[in-house]
C-alpha cells in the first residue's frame, strides 16, 4: 500500500519534468521553478497550496543539477 502512493509520486514528478523540459526554455525553467516554489509558501490561500513546493524543485532541478555537476567537475570532457 505504501508503495503504491510513492510510485504514483513518482510519476507525476516525472512527467512535470519531461512536460518542463519540452514546453520552457532552459534559462526560464529555474525562474519557474522559484516562482512556484514561492507561491507554495502562500499555500493557506484557497488557490495556491503547499503542493507547488516540490513542483517548484521539481522544475527548476532540470538546469541547477547539470550546474552543480560542472562545478564539482562531473561534466564529460570530450577530447
Amino acid at each position: 500500500m505504501a508503495d503504491d502512493w510513492r510510485k504514483s509520486l513518482k510519476r507525476a514528478r516525472q512527467r512535470t519534468q519531461i512536460w518542463a523540459r519540452r514546453h520552457i526554455p532552459p534559462g526560464l525553467r529555474l525562474v519557474v521553478g522559484l516562482i512556484v516554489m514561492v507561491g507554495g509558501v502562500f499555500g493557506f490561500l484557497p488557490v495556491l497550496g503547499f503542493w507547488m513546493i516540490p513542483l517548484g524543485l521539481a522544475i527548476a532541478a532540470l538546469d541547477v543539477v547539470p550546474l552543480w555537476r560542472w562545478l564539482r567537475g562531473r561534466h564529460r570532457k570530450d577530447d
